[in-house]
């Protein structure tokens, strides 16, 4: 899905780009170390949507605050989901991942699918944490802050 808002989200100024992801599940967990690790130029920032600062950026959308089937990317007024946020994100990436977008000229539909398979199942196939991981003492302004 691809939706806008006339107001940016809470905390985010109108160039952010904000990636919010499942804090307790270990391959949304993994997604966003492989982003700190390969986003080089630091075009993102991160939020977990178990966080207060990811709670209220979820309500802002209307999206729900205590189911998670999708990672969400903000840009601005504008967020995207499921394979579409996949794509934004990773086309911003440099060589060779950037040449995953190509993946693009699949039908919507078809990507989505294949998505919400991986999406529905993560916890069983990758598994979960207790609780939200805290990002390490070097990461931590990779992530949103409400202080911002």
């Amino acid at each position: 899905m691809n939706a806008s808002t006339n107001v940016l989200p809470p905390f985010l100024k109108a160039n952010d780009k904000l990636i919010l992801f499942d804090g307790v599940c270990k391959l949304c967990n993994a997604w966003s170390r492989f982003i700190i690790y390969f986003d080089t130029d630091r075009v993102f920032i991160l939020a977990s949507v178990q966080s207060p600062e990811g709670q209220k950026i979820l309500t802002h959308f209307a999206m729900p605050t205590s189911r998670f089937d999708t990672m969400l990317y903000v840009e601005g007024t504008h967020y995207f989901d499921k394979s579409d946020a996949f794509l934004k994100i990773i086309r911003q990436l440099k060589f060779p991942w950037k040449f995953l977008a190509i993946f693009h000229w699949i039908p919507k539909a078809i990507r989505d699918w294949m998505y919400d398979r991986i999406a529905l199942n993560r916890y069983a196939f990758f598994g979960r944490y207790d609780r939200c991981m805290l990002p390490t003492e070097d990461h931590q302004n990779r992530f949103l802050k409400s202080d911002k």
